[in-house]
Order: C-alpha cells, then structure tokens, then sequence
C-alpha cells in the first residue's frame, strides 16, 4: 500500500528520465499486489484482519531499523517526530489495518477502484498542506471523482441507505493514506525520502508491536502457505522494498512524469483480482474504475501543470 502522494511533492534534480520512469513503474508495479494479497490472506479466515494490518507493520519496522543503523542516518529533531507520527499514522497504521479490515468482505477489485481515489486525494490535502490555490478545475475533478466513487460503492450496496461498513472502512484509508502522504512528501525534503518512510516504520513499533500480540492473543494465525506467502509479500515489500524503487523513481524524475505512473495502479490491481482470485469484473466495477481514475488523473495533471508553470516563473 501506496505511498503514492509525494510524488507531488519531493523536487529532484532530473538525472534520466526513462530511468526514473522504471524506479516509479516498478514500485507502483509492487504496490499493486497489496490489495489483492491482502485478499488472500483475510479471505481463508486464520488469520485476523488486526494480524494483517499490525504484523506486516512490526515486519517490515525490523528491517527498516536495519536499514537504518547500517547506514548511520541522523536522528530526526523536533517537530519532525510529531510529523512522523502523523506520516505512521496514516500510511503504517490506518491504511494497512482499515483495508486489512474492508476486504474481509468486499472483493479486491470494489476496493480497488474506491482506493483510487487515492492519488487525487493526496494532491487534495497537499494544495492545503501548503495553501497552494489551485483553479477551480481542480476541485470540481477532485469533488467529481469521489463523488463517482460513492455512487459505484452504492451500486454495491444497492443505494446509499446500505452503503456497506466495508466501504467505509476503504474512504477512511484513502483519507489516513492521503494524510500521510502528504505530509511523509514534504517531510522527505528534510530526512530523504525513504528514511522518512523508514522512520515512521520504527516510530510505529510499540502501538504495532501491542496491537499483534492482542490480535494473536484473540486468534492464533494459521494459514496455508500461499496466505504466509502473500503476509509475506505485504511486509517485506508493500510496506518497505516497494518504497526504494518508488522514491528511487521520484529522486530522479522528472517529478511531473514519474507521479503521473501511479495512476497505473489501481488498473493493475484490478487486473490482479481477476487473474490470481478470478474475480468476475462487472460492468459496474469497470465504469466505476475507469471514471474514478479519469477524475483522479485530470485533477492530479491540473495540480502538477501548475506547479510546473509556478516553478518555471
């Protein structure tokens, strides 16, 4: 699970743009198993949805902190600490554990499209992070593709009055997500990109490290090995080696291009629910995940054509 926003956030100096084109597409490439593996591990029923989202984060946390001391980074300072808290808040905490929770009962192609809210809603809270003012297109293709989200989890539902729980559970990720991102985006140009990811990672350790032993106190895991295969994959990579190839990307840029690669994601997972879990695509979840992206798409490159016309200034 994504790490997505800062894309339009981190400034770097362009070094090859095709080689910065392959770090994105490889690390969204990698963040595009994480929702049908999450699938896959909470369908068969041993092992929690709280084991899911808190262990992988204890996991991962471990070979963050190696990562760390291997390469002797500063500690952060200050405020920066409160902003890694809100960063693990969001991409650690709330993203992995209210996904691990909403696909227990929504197949992973419905959260895919919701979850492609994702970038649009990163570019959102970054314009107010940093009090940009953006042209009303913005917020009209920002409003109009949440606003097609809803509708397509309704046409679940069968109308608004019963708007499952699980769709809930997914707006609340995209939105801990987008406040991490955002935030993990701007912090990145103090503490470099993955070690602010990193960092975050270690910071999250005591909540994490309690909420899995409460979870394995509740109900021991137990899975087949394809379910410890995909836990696997959601600690080693969704939640850590997904991000070097990301952020490898962004350092080398250009930013306005390699962002745009991370819209390729949910199409992906998509495609992933249907071939490894042979989810039956409806026409409903395709016309809700084509507008969802468009929308996303057009609001995320009228963010980012204004930052390049202020940049060139």
């Amino acid at each position: 699970m994504n790490n997505y926003g800062s894309a339009t956030l981190l400034k770097a100096p362009v070094l090859s743009p095709r080689a910065g084109l392959g770090w994105g597409f490889l690390g969204v490439t990698a963040f595009s198993f994480t929702v049908p593996f999450t699938r896959v591990v909470v369908e068969g029923g041993g092992i929690s949805p709280l084991f899911v989202g808190c262990g992988r984060a204890v996991v991962a946390a471990l070979l963050a902190a190696a990562a760390l001391a291997i390469t002797r980074q500063r500690l952060p300072r200050g405020i920066q600490w409160g902003r890694l808290a809100l960063v693990a808040g969001g991409i650690v905490v709330g993203f992995p554990v209210l996904t691990s929770f909403a696909l227990t009962t929504v197949p992973a192609s419905h959260g895919a499209v919701v979850i492609a809210l994702l970038p649009a809603a990163t570019a959102v809270l970054a314009v107010l992070r940093t009090r940009e003012r953006p042209p009303m297109s913005f917020w009209i293709m920002a409003a109009v593709g949440a606003i097609a989200a809803v509708v397509f989890a309704s046409v679940r539902a069968s109308g608004l009055g019963g708007l499952h729980w699980a769709d809930l559970l997914l707006f609340g990720a995209v939105v801990a997500a987008a406040v991490g991102y955002s935030e993990g985006g701007l912090l990145a140009r103090e503490l470099g990109a993955w070690q602010t990811v990193s960092w975050a990672l270690v910071l999250s350790v005591p909540l994490m490290a309690v909420l899995t032993g409460v979870s394995m106190a509740q109900q021991l895991p137990s899975g087949a090995a394809i379910e410890w295969a995909a836990f696997a994959y959601l600690a080693v990579v969704s939640m850590f080696l997904g991000f070097f190839a990301w952020y490898r990307g962004l350092s080398i840029g250009p930013m306005t291009q390699v962002s745009q690669v991370q819209l390729t994601q949910p199409v992906m997972s998509i495609c992933w629910a249907a071939l490894f879990l042979r989810e039956y695509l409806t026409w409903p979840t395709i016309l809700g995940g084509i507008a969802v992206i468009a929308c996303a798409a057009i609001a995320v490159r009228i963010r980012l054509g204004q930052a390049a016309r202020a940049s060139g200034r």
